[in-house]
């Protein structure tokens, strides 16, 4: 199985703060991730790492057999650590309190690195139109399980 390149000089992996469109899928492409149990987990965890501070979500989606993150990590953890720790936490969670019994993740992930407003703007937009180019919501803000949704519940003073 081929390994996505990764740049792994340490002078490219340590510095300041770096931004990433990450995307990952489950194994052999099933459906894990369509229960609202499942989804919700996997929200929770990338929220239980924001609020420890380990790193930023921009913004996610959560689709029925893959995920979208736009983040951000510091010089204290590299992109693979911060992937490897939601995609490990949300396996183990699965397994402990919802009593999964699968394998849920394809090894690996895809990470392309954001240098600029322009690409950052067109990832955002590649995620939130993620559900609604596959059926799943009218707009993103009605898909429960991304980032414009809870963007407008909060807006709202819901959220």
């Amino acid at each position: 199985m081929a390994h996505p390149l990764r740049n792994s000089s340490a002078a490219k992996i340590a510095g300041k703060s770096r931004t990433f469109f990450v995307s990952s899928r489950t194994s052999q492409g099933r459906a894990v991730l369509q229960t609202e149990r499942m989804a919700t987990l996997f929200i929770d965890v990338l929220r239980s790492y924001v609020a420890a501070g380990r790193f930023r979500v921009h913004d996610f989606v959560v689709m029925r057999n893959h995920i979208h993150l736009l983040l951000t990590v510091d010089e204290n953890i590299s992109i693979e650590k911060a992937v490897q720790l939601i995609k490990g936490n949300f396996s183990l969670r699965a397994q402990k309190d919802l009593q999964y019994r699968g394998e849920i993740w394809q090894r690996g992930f895809s990470e392309v690195r954001i240098y600029d407003r322009e690409s950052f703007l067109c990832h955002r937009s590649y995620i939130y139109e993620n559900p609604v180019k596959a059926g799943l919501a009218p707009t993103a803000e009605e898909y429960p399980y991304c980032s414009a949704y809870f963007r407008k519940k909060k807006n709202e003073g819901s959220g």
